[in-house]
Formats: C-alpha cells, structure tokens, sequence
C-alpha cells in the first residue's frame, strides 16, 4: 500500500519531492480513470490543499495562472480578450463536473495529444512554472511538453503556474474544435489562433496552433510569417495553403484518418484566420 499525502504548504510538497518519488494529484480527472483496471502501488502527493496555486493575478508583464486554476473557472472570467480562445477551449474540456475538477496543470502535465488546452496556451506563448526545493525555472510550452504522454517536468518538481505575457498590440485569439459530436468528445484537429493589430490595422504578430495532428500541438509558423505584417481584412484567410500544413502528422484511429484529418486541419485554419480577422474588424468599427 503506497503512502497518501496532502500538505497545505508548498515548501512541504517540493521537500517531497525531493525526498522520493511520487505521483502528484490535482483534479484527479486523468488520475482516476487510468487506474481502473489496475491499481499500482505509488505514493500520491495531493496538492489540492496548497494555498496560492489557484487564480489568475496580473504580475506586471505576465498574467500567472495558478496551477490549480479549474477550467470553469477559466471559463467564467479572464482578464483581456486574448484569452478568448482559451475560454472556448476550457468549455470543450469535458463535461461541467470534469471542467469543475479538472485543472489547467493537470491537462498540461497528462500531455494528450489531443488535450485542448495546449493549443490556445501555445498561441498565447505560454510559459510554465516549474518549482524545486532548488528553486523556480520557467520554459516555453512547446518545450515542456516533449511528446505524448512526456514532458520536460522532473521528478523533484511541481508545476506551479502558467505564465502569459501581455502582448504588445491590440489582440484578439479563437479557438476552434472538430469532433465526432458537438460535446463531451475528444479532438479529431483543434485550431487555436491569436492576432496582435497595429494601430492602422496592420497584423503585428500571428501565431496559430493545430492540436491532434501531431504528437504534439504544433505552431504553424510559415502561417504567422505570412500574415505577419499583411492588412487583416476579409482576404487574410485566403493566404492559407496546404504547405503551412506540412510540419504537422496526423495519424489513423478510431476517431478519423490522417488523410481527413489534414482536409479538415486545412479547412479549420481557415476559418480560424477569418474568424481572427472579423474579431480585429468589429474592433475597428
């Protein structure tokens, strides 16, 4: 029988970690089900109990979400339009129980392939925040997530929050969802996008990410190099092409085969660029 426990101090939980090997639980919506069938013997380290891991806090150039921060909260209020795309994201989590348990870190650190709130933290160039009893280092999404199931976290640390800095621009950002049904179903190709408009209109930076394509969400970057520095008006979601498809790869499963998966990747960035580009319009207006 492995040992349970659930300390209310962060500096406790980290000397844990550095003491032993543990599996960290938060929301416990990945957790539980993958412990169905087999129960193995591991020491669980709660963190739920841990003040100052939840929230959203303006911390001057970034905003900082706490790792425990739950996607209904998420949903319900974030404090600048550029988490729009994030806010669709949270709603398509599950259903309303998981999206009340389930937490932004916990999402990050079970490293689906097809978890939806990778995209639009890709797009918002999120960083994660990692602690130690060493001490805190922060690396870029795309880099803490190393392939499916794996990320760069070590055993002695806990992720502690999700850093977002604040654009430069004026910013608007979507996020887009395509499944077998409308709801409680899990991704055959998201988009998630974010535009930053100069005064006069002009895009001042793009970045756009398709999630389950590839074992991990990847960023379309000759996309965002394309429309970098363009007009955005009702043209923009013509620049799209099928080679700023080429970095991503989809496979065949249950849910859809590579080969639709990448017409329906196409078609999703698509409206995504459009979608961004009326957003930047009725600002304007």
């Amino acid at each position: 029988m492995g040992r349970f426990l659930r300390p209310s101090a962060l500096d406790d939980a980290l000397r844990a970690l550095a003491a032993g090997r543990w599996t960290v639980l938060a929301g416990g919506t990945d957790h539980y089900p993958a412990r169905v069938v087999e129960q193995p013997d591991e020491d669980v380290l709660d963190i739920t109990r841990i003040a100052g891991l939840g929230g959203v806090v303006d911390a001057g150039d970034h905003w900082r979400i706490g790792a425990l921060a739950t996607w209904s909260e998420i949903a319900a209020a974030m404090p600048h339009p550029i988490f729009r795309g994030l806010q669709l994201a949270a709603r398509e989590v599950g259903g309303a129980q998981i999206q009340n348990r389930a937490t932004i870190a916990g999402n990050l650190c079970n490293a689906s392939p097809a978890a939806d709130g990778v995209p639009p933290l890709m797009t918002l160039d999120a960083q994660v925040e990692l602690a130690s009893a060493a001490g805190l280092r922060c690396l870029p999404l795309d880099r803490f997530i190393r392939g499916n199931r794996q990320t760069d976290r070590r055993g002695d640390e806990l992720v502690t929050a999700i850093r977002v800095p604040k654009p430069g621009q004026d910013a608007r950002s979507t996020f887009l969802k395509l499944g077998a049904r409308r709801y409680l179903v899990i991704s055959i190709v998201m988009v998630a996008g974010v535009i930053e408009i100069e005064p006069r209109g002009r895009i001042a930076a793009a970045r756009i990410a398709v999630g389950a394509c590839s074992a991990v969400a990847r960023r379309l970057v000759g996309l965002e190099a394309d429309l970098t520095g363009r007009m955005v008006d009702a043209t923009s979601a013509r620049l799209v092409s099928p080679a700023h498809l080429d970095g991503l790869a989809p496979i065949d499963d249950a849910r859809g085969s590579a080969a639709y998966r990448r017409e329906a990747s196409l078609v999703l960035v698509r409206r995504c660029v459009a979608e961004l580009a009326d957003a930047a319009q009725e600002r304007a207006a």
